[in-house]
Order: C-alpha cells, then structure tokens, then sequence
C-alpha cells in the first residue's frame, strides 16, 4: 500500500513539474539532459501570443489560433526557444522588436497568415535562424533590411504572396541562403541586381509568376545554383547570355511559357545540366548542336510544343537520333506543320528529306 502512495505522490509530481509555467489551454512536456519544454498550443482558440510560458521552452507550436500581432519582446520570456510554429493564425503586424533576443531560435513558421508588411531589421536578433517560412501571406514588397543579421538562413519560403517585382539587393544580407520558393506570386519583373550576395544559393523557385523577360547577368551571382524552376511565366525567349554563371546548373525548368525561339549559345555556360525541361511552349523548331554542350543531359522534355518539320529541324532530329539522353515522352514528339507530315513522330523523320519552301 505504501509503494502505491509513493507511486501516486511520483506521477503527482511529475504532472505538476510538467505543467508548471505552462499556458492553461496548452499542454507542455518536459524533457531532460538538457531540462527543457515543449509547448503545444495548436487550435486552441488563443487570440493572443501567450504571455505565461515555461523559461525552458525550446518548442512551441502556435498553429491554426486567432492571433493577430506578434508585440515588442514577445520572446524575452523563452530565451531557450528554437522552434515557433505560428502558422495559419490572423496575424496582421509584427513589432520589430517581437523576436528580440530570440538568437537561438532556428525555425520560425509564419505561413497562411495576414501579414502584408515585413518590419525593418524586424529579424536582425535571429542569428541562428534556419529556416524562415512565410508563404501565404500578402506581403507586396522586398528590402534588404527587412533581412538585416540573418547570416545563417538556409530555407526562405515565400510562396503565395503578392509580389510583383525583386528589387535591387533584396536579398543580399542572405549570405548563407541555399533555398528560395517564390512560387505562386505576380512578379513581373526581377532587377539585374535582385540576387545579389546569393552565393550559396541552390535552389530558386520561380514558378507562377508573371515573369516576361530574364534580364542579362541577373543570374549571375547564383554560381551555386543546382536547380531553377521557371515553369507557368509569360517568357518568349531568353536571352543568349540569360544563364551565365551558372556553371553548377543542373536542373533547369521552363515549362508552360510562351517561348518560340532559344538562342543557339543560350546552354554555353551550363555543362552540368542533366534534366532540361521545355514542354508547352511555341517552339517550332531549335537547333540541336545546342544541346552537344550539355555532356551530362540525362532527360529533355520537349513536348506540346508545335514542331514545323522543315529543314530548319534538321539538326535536332539528327541530335535526337544520336544522343543517349531519354526524350520523354518520345512519342509525344510529333510534328504540326507542313500539314502532310502533321502527327508524325520526330523521331521518324530521320531519313526524310525535309524542305524548306522558298
């Protein structure tokens, strides 16, 4: 009997340690070596950032409540916090001292918020930030500040917001930066400057955007760029040095734009590229001796674009029948002009005579 009232006075013991500091809508856990809390407040109706909150927490998760501004200090309390999770709240502002003193936070959850404005130097405590995501909000404009002390972020996720344009230097405090997702905004125009300072770069995302025209050199500072996505834009053509610098490339995604002609240099500058990607487009004939300076292309994807079988495709059927590269689909190859060689295969037509009328 008394081992059983020293078993119950242990668990009361451990509930009490567990919960103490601990938000009365929330349930926290304690971990030991080292002693620190974790904090899960998810879809608890909170309209607020809590103010009561163990000195230990290290994990909070704030997900689907109804706060709606982030105040000055909010985490002067949780000096130990490496993780926030605020995502899909109400929250509108943030005080540019909210995260003030936070320098061993790493991962900071934002998405699905109503944030529309990013406060100057309003991250500049988060030394140690990681990872910032910030999708769907309504943030409208870039500037350098807004990133000011971020020197270690690798992951800055800012698809579905409102953008329209990437100003000069908007990202360059960003200096060990290797993901960038600007997917599903409006951006119609990208300064030469843009991606100054990116060096670690790898990945950038472009896609859904509004995208017309890559202006020369602003790829440039990307020299570690590995994968480029620039699927659903409005470009025609790029320009014959729009890839220079990115000697690393090695994915590169121009799916479902309005592109008619390429450059014959236009992959001088990019040896690595494996997978190129140029399905749904205009194209209506390129040169294949471009693709003899990718060595390493393992797949092109050329489809649903509207092939004129004319002496001018020449080099590229002669290209395809040579290469080991994987054409994919092969058979979705197909021509759709002069109107007696419409729906036959490109790959078919390597022993034709093809005619170019005067």
């Amino acid at each position: 009997m008394q081992c059983v009232v020293w078993l119950m006075l242990a668990i009361l013991w451990l509930v009490q340690a567990v919960v103490e500091g601990c938000p009365d809508a929330c349930k926290c856990s304690r971990k030991s070596s080292p002693e620190r809390s974790e904090v899960n407040c998810h879809k608890k109706g909170l309209r607020a950032f809590p103010s009561k909150l163990p000195s230990d927490a290290w994990i909070i998760k704030l997900g689907e409540n109804g706060i709606t501004d982030l105040k000055a200090n909010s985490l002067k309390p949780i000096p130990k916090i490496e993780s926030i999770n605020l995502e899909r709240n109400a929250i509108k502002s943030i005080h540019p001292q909210a995260f003030s003193g936070a320098r061993q936070l790493m991962l900071l959850n934002l998405y699905g918020n109503h944030i529309t404005n990013l406060p100057p130097k309003g991250f500049q405590d988060l030394l140690n930030l990681r990872f910032l995501m910030l999708g769907q909000n309504q943030i409208g404009i870039l500037k350098p500040e807004m990133f000011a002390g971020m020197r270690n972020l690798s992951d800055l996720d800012l698809p579905l917001n409102a953008l329209t344009a990437l100003p000069s230097n908007a990202f360059k405090p960003l200096i060990a930066l290797k993901v960038l997702d600007l997917a599903l905004n409006r951006i119609q125009r990208i300064s030469a400057k843009a991606f100054t300072g990116l060096k670690e770069l790898m990945f950038l995302n472009l896609d859904n955007n509004s995208l017309k025209t890559i202006p020369a050199g602003a790829l440039r500072p990307l020299v570690s760029l590995e994968m480029l996505v620039l699927d659903n834009n409005l470009l025609s053509t790029l320009s014959p040095s729009a890839l220079d610098g990115l000697g690393n490339l090695q994915e590169l995604y121009l799916r479902n734009n309005e592109i008619e002609r390429l450059p014959p240099d236009l992959f001088r500058n990019t040896p690595k590229l494996s997978q190129l990607a140029l399905s749904g487009n205009r194209l209506k004939t390129v040169d294949g001796n471009m693709f003899s300076h990718m060595p390493d292309l393992k797949k092109l994807y050329l489809h649903d674009n509207p092939w004129q079988c004319d002496c001018n495709i020449s080099s590229l059927v002669r290209w395809m029948g040579q290469t080991k590269a994987s054409l994919s689909p092969l058979e979705a190859l197909r021509c759709v002009s002069p109107a007696e060689l419409r729906d036959k295969s490109l790959s078919s037509l390597r022993n034709n005579n093809l005619l170019c009328r005067a």
